[in-house]
């Protein structure tokens, strides 16, 4: 479960952004789905869901992007570029995208990380991680790329830090996950451990893994990378599900998801993935059943389906897989192209105690006010991104930021959709085209 993710000099996000998955104090109400759970006697409550409100360019996907980029660092273990273009965000590829293209000057870029991840009913775990690297002025490709600083800490003790040095702290925290020749030679794997630093190679991943704690390592790794979801622009729908063993040429219905195509609505009598020889990657049919001689023929689904449909039906596997696992998923513009009451019906699955026991997340942003609902969000999970006309830096609040009390305090029961129209939140900008077509028009007259 996400805890808290934050950023800073990340694109438009110049100042430190800090994105939290945690209840706020004194929030009452509507306590659906809540992870309670305490960790040297402090309780963390992690909240079940939240979604992210602004206007275009505000910086909404900017955030979303920062979580894909530390997790692309993570599972490849260093902070050159990647050799894989085929990544729908471009800077999780290429850091060079990543700095501020208003600053002169290189400024370190800074990602933390705080999960929550259990490994047995003996070990629960509350990993905070932070990563500061220098990645050289916007488009920089030529610079010497640095880690900065790097720091591990497990249930609030710190297990190493890296700066210009290697201090290996409190390994008691991960006894049980220690390798044996750490705990037999304490003294010279440190001195290994220093001696094998690479400046664009994380620690975490390296000699950490190789030297400390291949276990703890994997233990992080498979949360980054089965657990923590992020699915950057809605027109890049990336299937992460991996399908059991589908034959060669053939289709591959798995039964929940076509059960949930059927409810949402498809114009095939079934939808399936089929692999074949010359593209190794599953893809989308729509099946049809000849009635004459009850044959199955399978058609392309972007010929035969809605944007929509395709779109619900890639997804849908991942809302099953973080059920199943406890995972988070978060996705850009998660509402483009499905109806509101599909969107429903998947937000309310997440704000069901019965059904969603391993205590799953969904994050988003979005322009649709129906979502702006004091019955369906709790405060401290709406959050909202605003960018300054003149320095076009970003920043991130959320609703529960503006208390209950005084002129612009929030309130349990208030109409937050009507509320946000008139600026009361900001985060939204007043558009309006009407000039642009006068001036056509004047034009047109006078030609």
């Amino acid at each position: 479960m996400l805890l808290e993710f934050k950023t800073k000099n990340y694109k438009s996000f110049v100042e430190e952004a800090s994105f939290s998955m945690v209840a706020a104090p004194k929030q009452k109400g509507l306590d659906y789905s809540l992870m309670k759970t305490k960790i040297k006697g402090k309780e963390i409550k992690g909240l079940s869901s939240s979604v992210i409100y602004g206007p275009n360019a505000a910086g909404k996907t900017n955030i979303i992007g920062a979580m894909d980029v530390l997790r692309a660092i993570v599972l490849r273990g260093n902070i050159r570029n990647s050799e894989e273009k085929s990544s729908p965000n471009p800077a999780a590829a290429a850091l060079e995208l990543i700095p501020n293209n208003n600053e002169m000057e290189s400024k370190p870029v800074c990602f933390e990380i705080e999960f929550y991840e259990e490994d047995g009913e003996d070990h629960k775990f509350k990993i905070h991680y932070e990563l500061e690297v220098d990645l050289g002025t916007f488009l920089e490709e030529e610079h010497q790329r640095k880690i900065l600083a790097e720091v591990l800490e497990v249930n609030g003790e710190r297990v190493f830090e890296r700066t210009q040095d290697l201090k290996i702290e409190n390994l008691k925290v991960i006894k049980d996950y220690l390798s044996d020749i750490t705990e037999q030679n304490a003294d010279s794997v440190n001195e290994i451990a220093k001696n094998s630093l690479n400046q664009e190679e994380l620690f975490l991943t390296n000699g950490f893994k190789l030297i400390f704690s291949p276990k703890f390592t994997k233990l992080i790794v498979d949360w980054f990378t089965n657990k923590f979801m992020v699915i950057y622009r809605a027109d890049s729908m990336q299937l992460i599900k991996r399908f059991a063993d589908p034959k060669k040429k053939a289709i591959y219905v798995e039964k929940t998801t076509d059960e949930a195509a059927k409810l949402f609505g498809i114009n095939s009598n079934a939808v399936g993935y089929v692999v074949s020889d010359d593209e190794p990657d599953a893809k989308l049919y729509s099946v049809f059943k000849n009635m004459k001689n009850k044959k199955t023929t399978a058609v392309a689904a972007d010929i035969f389906e809605s944007y929509g449909t395709i779109r619900f039906i890639n997804m849908f596997p991942l809302v099953i897989k973080a059920m199943q696992t406890g995972g988070t998923l978060v996705v850009d513009e998660f509402d483009a192209s499905i109806h509101p009451m599909a969107l429903m019906s998947i937000i309310n699955v997440f704000h069901n105690d019965d059904v969603n026991i391993h205590h799953a997340q969904l994050i988003f942003n979005t322009h649709n006010p129906i979502f702006l609902n004091s019955n369906l969000f709790r405060r401290d999970e709406i959050k909202f991104v605003e960018r300054d006309d003149d320095t076009h830096d970003s920043v991130l609040y959320a609703l529960s930021d503006f208390g209950t009390t005084g002129d612009k305090g929030v309130r349990k029961h208030e109409d937050y959709m009507s509320k946000y129209f008139i600026s009361q939140y900001g985060a939204i900008k007043d558009i309006d085209f009407t000039p642009i077509f006068e001036e056509i028009l004047c034009d047109e007259k006078e030609g």
